[in-house]
């Protein structure tokens, strides 16, 4: 019996009283699943740096929920200094991660919404936290497109492979890259998920394993170095990724390793798609070249669990993410519908 959709744990909670930016740690996972309720910008700022709260459609919700309760704080304790907490919260909370185009996004929408010349701060505060809710409900609507749209290329008994986690821990609804995993799940076909385990910090073993596994989906996880065998073996249908922004000309960054795994894909003949809301779409950028890469701590590749595994003199490269060319990639499927090669996604 396949597993309901109310035992998906979504990243970030949908709350219509908007007082408090609620997330699922997920620094925590797999050992314990904890609830956190954020009410501080730092806070805010520390879990979403710290990948307490990941995913690019995820840190785009909380980004808006944030700024939203920030503003209803700022209207409440001090009016006349309302516009400088807003504005010095809405940059904070941008810049917290850069090459997620989503968050930028998301804070930006807020904070237009609160631009209502002449109006109180407690309207314009109430007009904010009315955007991050719909903002919020949005990518959970969005997030059931993508699945249908998805579903469309993929088949009952397929298995799939898929890189660091694009489940429900990655927006506030069903997912994105798994997303149609879920909807073919809900519906009685079969289908079984590879996951690699994405060094260096192990979202794919610690969250995605972890999702799928108490949803009732068979996932078998696998080193990243362990890709290539599989597909060679002829155990992968198709590869589904997330993304954290594309390019215009459909250029993808997402989690390292991504790139590597779509030259696999294209030298075995197996499709590769990504799956991301319209949002993560960045018509600014028009080529991967031109989106910034988040650099990381060396820490996290030095470290494992807490314990050193190299040198603690050893230069480390860490990128959070990688670009795949749009060459590499057989369809982009957005909540719009399923794009194919050349992308054109005005069209």
């Amino acid at each position: 019996m396949h597993a309901p959709r109310s035992s998906v744990v979504s990243a970030v909670t949908c709350a219509a009283a908007c007082d408090a930016l609620t997330i699922i740690d997920q620094t925590q996972l797999p050992l314990a699943l904890v609830e956190l309720s954020l009410t501080e910008l730092h806070e805010m700022v520390e879990a979403i740096q710290s990948l307490r709260v990941r995913g690019a459609p995820a840190i785009g919700v909380a980004g808006a929920i944030g700024l939203a309760v920030i503003a209803t704080r700022a209207a409440l304790a001090s009016p006349a200094t309302f516009d400088a907490a807003v504005a010095q919260a809405a940059d904070a909370l941008r810049s917290a991660r850069p090459t997620a185009v989503n968050l930028a996004w998301a804070v930006d929408r807020v904070l237009a919404a609160g631009q209502v010349g002449g109006a109180a701060p407690g309207i314009r505060a109430g007009a904010m936290r009315d955007e991050a809710i719909a903002i919020c409900n949005d990518d959970v609507a969005m997030c059931e497109r993508i699945g249908m749209h998805g579903a469309t290329l993929l088949r009952g008994g397929m298995r799939v492979l898929t890189h660091c986690n694009a489940g429900a821990l990655a927006p506030a609804g069903i997912g994105t890259a798994l997303a149609p995993v879920y909807t073919l799940h809900a519906r009685g076909d079969a289908i079984t998920v590879f996951a690699d385990e994405t060094r260096p910090l192990l979202q794919g073993a610690r969250l995605t394993a972890w999702e799928l596994d108490r949803a009732g989906i068979p996932v078998t996880l696998l080193t990243d170095g362990m890709a290539a065998s599989v597909m060679r073996d002829g155990r992968i249908d198709a590869v589904l990724v997330g993304a954290d922004r594309i390019a215009a000309n459909g250029d993808v960054a997402d989690k390292i390793g991504t790139y590597g795994l779509a030259v696999l894909a294209l030298h075995h003949g197996i499709p590769f798609y990504v799956l991301a809301p319209t949002s993560t779409l960045d018509p600014q950028a028009p080529n991967g070249a031109s989106m910034p890469i988040e650099m990381r701590d060396a820490s996290e590749v030095r470290m494992h669990a807490g314990v050193q595994t190299a040198p603690g003199t050893v230069a480390v490269h860490n990128p959070a993410f990688d670009v795949t060319p749009a060459a590499l990639v057989s369809a982009i499927v957005t909540d719009a519908g399923v794009f194919h090669p050349p992308y054109h996604f005005t069209d």
